[in-house]
């Protein structure tokens, strides 16, 4: 045995002293012991002081360009299981920003197996790049493909790679936002941290197998932990993940199933960019379901200076960020396929999470390449180094979440200049006109004279001259008002249809940034 252990050593690098792979390695195990060799190596973790992971800082693969990068490439015949299953998996090379190699480990017929990186599975393309590439290097990740779309070929299914980010793909879906193991003191003044899984157990699938289980283990300094991701892959990408959290240090804002995005601008947009796209986003909405059965839609901003909105629930049915707007006409980019970009949403499983909230981070940009909308849950009651946190959620990739039959859903929303054109002296721009389309359920199917009302409030400012009417000739009811005397406080709206004291409407909620200028 001692020898066996040393092989795994010299042919995986890892940052830990002990691997459930050697211990499992002289003995048939199931999928359920592996797991819990992976909580026991997370807790050891936990109790120790935190090591930073080996990078690779020497020589040339350690300053390569983005471009640099792009020239290695993993050669689809060296894929695992290439032809076996109904799932292969290719990997990826340490370099760029992505210099920590990971332990990578198989478990296959009861069998865990370390699988040692190979040089001949990558082609170089840079000039002398490859003879400075090490034998025992080891992967920055993975990709798992999977006949999504097409029987006769394998398509992208899911991407492990940096930190503890990883993408998930639907049937006809084009990457966008990404989900995330964990999220550590997001938008907090000390700093974010960034936990990442240091290494991953692979099992391979039966030859008609349709999910592929995951397992990983996390660390970072002040939490570790220990994940299984179930992956079904289908016209909705269901994953099913477990997570067993160990807190090395306490005092930290922990985000739970995080999801991160980009919205640059939109069709709620005050901000100006000189662009011949109508919009910019992989996300356009955060949608809750919470916990008392209410639907709240929150429409995405790029702010002018950070907004960090919480959204206080007990025990939340749902979250997550989404694409509503699939027309094509309104991104006009056949190149970044922004109307196929996942929506992804988050359902706690077994019993309840608790006191807690949403939160909804929105960071200014001035780039579609950084993502600058972090959405999580967190709990109300800090987490202590006493006892680890068990947790499960369903994690599912998809186009749209599909409201209740009865209600009907926020089409679009829009904002202007809300003053009188003429007047005098001039209306200040601060004064704002919002449009607000709503459309589905039982209200699509009332006549336009039914006294429908909507329900309003503002935690600063006033709202009057509201409107609300059926579009002629369409299912869409358009609610317009105007907001004013906000100062310089911003303005958190909300407001919902109703016929007789019967709700008609999820909720649409809003944060208002003022305009100051005149």
């Amino acid at each position: 045995m001692a020898a066996a252990q040393t092989s795994t050593k010299e042919s995986v690098p890892t940052d830990a002293k002990a691997s459930p792979s050697q211990a499992a390695e002289a003995a048939s195990v199931t999928q359920e012991e592996l797991f819990n060799s992976v909580v026991e190596k997370a807790r050891t973790l936990a109790a120790e002081p935190y090591a930073e992971p080996a990078q690779i800082l020497d020589g040339r693969l350690g300053d390569l360009t983005y471009e640099d990068f792009q020239k290695i490439r993993f050669r689809p015949e060296a894929a695992l299981w290439r032809e076996q299953t109904l799932f292969e998996v290719q990997f990826f090379h340490p370099g760029f920003l992505y210099k920590s190699p990971l332990a990578i480990n198989v478990l296959e017929s009861g069998k865990v197996s370390p699988l040692p990186f190979n040089k001949a599975s990558f082609r170089y393309d840079g000039e002398g790049l490859e003879d400075q590439v090490p034998n025992d290097l080891g992967y920055a990740g993975f990709r798992i493909q999977y006949p999504l779309n097409n029987p006769d070929y394998k398509d992208e299914l899911a991407v492990f790679l940096g930190a503890s980010y990883f993408r998930l793909l639907a049937q006809d879906q084009f990457y966008g936002l990404s989900a995330r193991g964990l999220a550590v003191d997001t938008a907090l003044p000390r700093g974010e941290e960034f936990p990442a899984f240091r290494e991953f157990w692979l099992v391979k699938p039966a030859e008609e197998d349709t999910s592929m289980t995951v397992f990983a283990l996390l660390d970072s300094p002040s939490i570790a932990g220990a994940y299984k991701f179930l992956i079904t892959p289908g016209p909705r990408t269901v994953v099913d993940v477990n997570t067993v959290l160990f807190s090395r240090e306490s005092g930290h804002q922990i985000g739970i199933a995080p999801l991160t995005s980009m919205f640059l601008y939109g069709e709620n947009s005050t901000r100006h960019f000189d662009d011949f796209r109508p919009e910019v986003h992989d996300s356009d909405g955060l949608l809750m379901h919470t916990g008392s059965d209410e639907w709240i839609w929150r429409p995405l901003t790029n702010p002018r200076h950070l907004n960090v909105s919480a959204f206080m629930d007990y025990n939340p049915r749902g979250f997550g960020l989404m694409q509503r707007d699939r027309n094509y006409n309104n991104y006009m980019d056949f190149e970044t396929h922004y109307h196929q970009r996942p929506s992804l949403w988050v359902e706690p499983l077994g019993k309840g999470w608790g006191k807690g909230s949403v939160r909804l981070v929105e960071i200014p940009t001035n780039e579609e390449v950084n993502d600058n909308i972090v959405a999580f849950w967190a709990f109300d009651q800090e987490f202590g180094t006493d006892e680890p946190m068990r947790l499960a959620y369903r994690l599912t990739s998809l186009n749209n979440l599909d409201l209740p039959d009865h209600m009907a859903r926020v089409l679009r929303t829009r904002t202007g200049w809300g003053g009188i054109p003429g007047a005098s002296p001039p209306q200040p721009r601060s004064v704002r006109r919002f449009v607000i389309d709503f459309q589905g359920g039982d209200l699509s199917t009332l006549h336009p004279e039914q006294p429908v009302a909507p329900e309003i409030q503002t935690s600063n400012g006033k709202i009057n001259d509201l409107v609300l009417h059926k579009l002629p000739g369409t299912d869409i009811w358009r609610l317009s008002f105007r907001l004013q005397e906000t100062g310089e406080l911003k303005a958190d709206m909300r407001v919902y249809l109703t016929l007789r004291g019967k709700r008609l409407t999820e909720t649409w909620s809003y944060l208002y940034e003022p305009i100051i200028a005149k």
